[in-house]
């Protein structure tokens, strides 16, 4: 990965803009000037690459648990991109540097905590800054080097930051951004996989298919509800089970959790599809300040460096993942209670000396109360800094941090109802659709038939695996189209 050479003619305009400014005596913020509340400081002409290194240094003041690295290498690759816009004034030698961390595996150790999401993600981007510097440190491997020896084992130079390149390596949304991209792609996934488990939940409870009917949808045309009864009809399709008590089942309808899929899971896709608009812009945004157009030689302070675009949206995509939880939680319920299931207790053939899957609805239902809990949203929650003059924050990264805790305990949730059940279909010992019989294998290969009590832990892992790995998705998708 590198900079296009097209893109590099832009940047070195850019940064030959700031250069002309940084010569002259007008004071212009992030160049000449101290920075938040110290915006009215003028800094002398030979203190300003000082003035760069102490930006980056002062704001990395991070704390906790390091990202994790596949966040690291997002957060390099966002920064690089929208540096390569050529509005934030860096040398072309800033970004080629970014893109051989990249390529070359040089990961900055990043913690968690520090940024309010005010002028972006200040402090865990300043943590990042400071490798260029020969600084900081980075992390491989669990192992932590300090940045200049892990530059040089690279056969990399470190940097001497020029003006504004300091501010504009830490000013932006990168880091909220990257976390949140990551995120909605486990949810996006996760949304489709909510459709065949859920499938599979309906086939167990032997549940009639009328309620993915077309034209009663068609009445309520919003597209995530259209999609999701498309896979339902899908998944259904066929199936004999489904067949076999059209007529003569004396209920009337199914509980909500079921009949209901289209219009809950259809909204989570709706809202992640929002999501995925207003992240599919901030990636190729620039969020720096001030920002340079050096067709008319022109500086602007502004503030898209603010994060409450994505903070909102992250909210939303939280909400959204938790409802998921939500109603696959009420199947696995429904699943496991005897007295409204038309199954076993508990989904064991000798409930009483067994417990069978009692206890995992208990898990599924830990880790809802827990989705629950991270779904308030943070957006809402600004705390002024720098004296005043920053506030309204956004808060995005906690926002990020929340939605990516909510996929991981999401994908648990369901991977427990997919267990329960594969568990319910084997013990009515029906044959079924056969997209719902291709997931039902995907589990079965992962988690045998439960007879008699075991430690079903590794299984939830498993099956939690093959979901976010799309192993789940990939195997319908042989068999049937699915949105």
């Amino acid at each position: 990965m590198g900079l296009d050479r097209a893109a590099e003619r832009q940047v070195q305009q850019a940064a030959r803009v700031v250069a002309e400014i940084a010569e002259q005596d007008d004071a212009v913020y992030g160049v000449n000037t101290g920075f938040g509340d110290l915006a009215a400081v003028r800094v002398p002409h030979e203190q300003l690459r000082a003035l760069q290194r102490n930006l980056v240094r002062s704001h990395a003041v991070g704390v906790g648990p390091l990202l994790p690295e596949e966040s690291v290498r997002a957060v390099l690759l966002l920064r690089a991109n929208t540096l390569a816009a050529g509005r934030s004034g860096v040398r072309a030698e800033v970004i080629d540097l970014l893109c051989d961390m990249l390529n070359r595996r040089v990961h900055p150790a990043i913690p968690m905590h520090g940024s309010v999401g005010a002028s972006g993600d200040l402090a865990p981007l300043a943590h990042a800054a400071l490798v260029l510097m020969g600084e900081g440190e980075t992390v491989a491997n669990g192992v932590r080097r300090a940045g200049g020896d892990a530059l040089k084992a690279a056969g990399l130079k470190r940097i001497e930051l020029q003006p504004k390149e300091g501010v504009a390596l830490i000013n932006g949304t990168q880091v909220m951004t990257a976390i949140g991209c990551l995120a909605l792609h486990d949810g996006e996934v996760l949304a489709a996989s909510a459709d065949v488990v859920g499938a599979m939940s309906a086939e167990a409870l032997r549940s009639t298919d009328r309620a993915w009917d077309e034209e009663l949808h068609a009445t309520r045309p919003h597209p995530g509800q259209q999609a999701v009864a498309a896979n339902l009809r899908a998944l259904m399709a066929g199936s004999p089970n489904v067949a076999s008590h059209r007529r003569g089942d004396p209920r009337v309808q199914d509980p909500y959790s079921v009949r209901c899929m289209p219009q809950v899971h259809g909204a989570t896709r709706d809202a992640l599809a929002y999501v995925r608009r207003v992240l599919e812009i901030e990636i190729n945004s620039v969020t720096d300040n001030p920002i340079v157009f050096a067709e008319d030689r022109r500086v602007v302070s502004g503030g898209n460096f603010h994060g409450q675009p994505v903070a909102i949206a992250l909210d939303l995509a939280a909400i959204a993942l938790t409802e998921l939880a939500d109603i696959s939680e009420a199947r696995v319920d429904r699943l496991t209670n005897g007295h409204t299931s038309g199954l076993p207790p508990f989904l064991t053939p000798d409930a009483g000396t067994n417990s069978g899957f009692m206890v995992a609805q208990y898990t599924a239902a830990a880790l809802l109360a827990e989705d629950r809990l991270r779904a308030v949203p943070a957006s809402v929650q600004s705390i002024p800094t720098s004296a005043g003059m920053e506030d309204h924050v956004s808060m995005g990264v906690h926002a990020a941090h929340k939605v990516a805790e909510i996929a991981r305990n999401t994908r648990d949730v369901l991977a427990i109802e997919a267990l329960c059940a594969a568990q319910g279909l084997d013990l009515l010992t029906a044959t079924t659709a056969p997209g719902v019989e291709e997931a039902r294998r995907v589990v079965r290969e992962r988690s045998p038939r439960l007879e008699d009590d075991r430690t079903l832990a590794p299984d939830i892992a498993a099956v939690g695996d093959a979901i976010a790995r799309e192993v789940l998705l990939a195997a319908v998708r042989r068999v049937i189209e699915l949105a």
